[in-house]
C-alpha cells in the first residue's frame, strides 16, 4: 500500500448497519483495535448527523462494540439518534449479537455475555438464526424504574392521567430503562406525534420514558405502537415489548409464555416464566449494508468512551 492509499484508509471509519424489525442502528466495531488504543467516541452532534435520514446514513441509534474491562465478552454502548446515551436496547443488542456471529468474532461459544449500562445481558443464536436474549428481571418498584407514579395492588406502578382531554390508563415497568404502557385499543387513529412527546417527558418520569400504546388482541397476542425516548416513533422496541408483556400479565391481560408482541416492524416473542425470573425475548436481526465514513477525527471525535 502506498502512502496516499494508506492515508486514505486511516481517514475512513468502517461501519455496519443492522436492523431489528426495522429499528435500525449504525454499528462501530472497536473490538479488534481496542478502545484503549483509539480513545475515540462519536460526539453528540456527529451522532445526530449520521443518524439523520436526509443528511447522514439514517438510523435510530449508534452502537459501539467495545472490549469489556471485566469477565464479559463484549461491552455495548448505545446512543439514541438525538445523541443521548441509553442504558440498553433490546433490538440493539440483538443487532450487536447477530454482528458478532456474522463476523465470527466470537464463534466458539453457544452463549455470549454482553455488558451494558443496565447490567450484563446473556444472548445466544437460535437454530433458525434468530437471537434469544435473557433481558434480566423487570424493575417494578417506582424508584428503580425510575418513576413517581404510585404503586398499585397489581404489583407495578399504575395510575390514570388526563392528556388533551383524554383520560389514559397508564402503568410503568423498568427493563434497565423506563417504560410507560398505555392501554389504547384504537391504534389506527392514535395521534402518536401529538401524544408521544408529551408522555415521553411527563412529570412522572424524571429521566423521561419510552412510551408504548397497547392493544390486546388475545392473551397470547399483543400489539403495540412505540414512541421511543430520544428517538421518537420507531418500528420496534425490544425492551418495550418485554415491559409491555410484564405489565399485561400483571394486569391479567396476557399469558406469561411465548406471547407474540406485534410491532409495526414485525413480531417478537416474549416469555416471563415467573415473577422472580428474567424476561426472555426472541426475534430477528439482519445486516442492511456496510460502508465507510470519511471523517476528520479531531473535528468529530472526542475521548469519552474510556470515561
Amino acid at each position: 500500500m502506498n502512502d496516499s492509499s494508506d492515508y486514505l484508509m486511516k481517514s475512513l471509519i468502517k461501519f455496519f448497519k443492522y436492523h431489528g424489525l426495522g429499528n435500525d442502528f449504525i454499528l462501530f466495531d472497536y473490538l479488534e483495535e481496542g478502545i484503549s488504543d483509539t480513545h475515540y467516541s462519536l460526539n453528540k452532534e456527529f451522532i445526530m448527523r449520521i443518524c439523520s435520514r436526509n443528511f447522514g446514513i439514517g438510523a435510530d441509534g449508534v452502537i459501539f462494540a467495545l472490549p469489556s474491562k471485566n469477565e464479559y465478552d463484549v461491552l455495548m454502548r448505545i446512543f439514541n439518534s438525538d445523541g443521548t446515551e441509553a442504558e440498553m436496547c433490546g433490538n440493539g443488542i440483538r443487532c450487536l449479537t447477530k454482528y458478532l456471529f456474522d463476523k465470527e468474532i466470537i464463534s466458539s461459544k453457544p452463549k455470549l455475555s454482553i455488558s451494558t449500562l443496565a447490567g450484563p445481558i446473556q444472548v445466544s443464536l437460535t437454530k433458525n438464526k434468530d437471537v434469544s436474549v435473557d433481558m434480566g428481571r423487570p424493575l417494578l418498584k417506582p424508584n428503580s424504574i425510575p418513576t413517581t407514579m404510585p404503586m398499585s395492588e397489581f404489583g407495578l406502578p399504575k395510575t390514570s392521567i388526563t392528556l388533551d382531554g383524554m383520560k389514559l390508563n397508564v402503568c410503568s415497568v423498568g427493563m434497565g430503562n423506563p417504560h410507560m404502557i398505555v392501554r389504547f385499543d384504537d391504534l389506527e387513529n392514535l395521534q402518536l406525534y401529538t401524544v408521544g412527546p408529551k408522555l415521553e417527558s411527563h412529570k412522572f418520569f424524571p429521566l423521561k420514558t419510552n412510551v408504548h400504546f397497547l392493544k390486546v388482541i388475545s392473551k397470547t397476542h399483543l400489539q403495540i405502537k412505540v414512541w421511543e425516548r430520544g428517538c421518537g416513533e420507531t418500528l420496534a422496541c425490544g425492551t418495550g415489548a418485554c415491559a409491555t408483556l410484564v405489565a399485561a400479565h400483571l394486569l391479567g391481560l396476557a399469558d406469561n409464555s411465548n406471547v407474540e408482541v406485534s410491532l409495526p416492524g414485525g413480531s417478537l416473542y416474549i416469555s416471563w416464566p415467573n415473577r422472580d425470573s428474567s424476561v426472555f425475548m426472541t426475534g430477528s436481526a439482519e445486516l442492511v449494508f456496510e460502508g465507510v465514513l470519511p471523517c476528520d477525527l479531531e473535528k468529530h471525535f472526542h475521548s469519552s468512551l474510556n470515561s
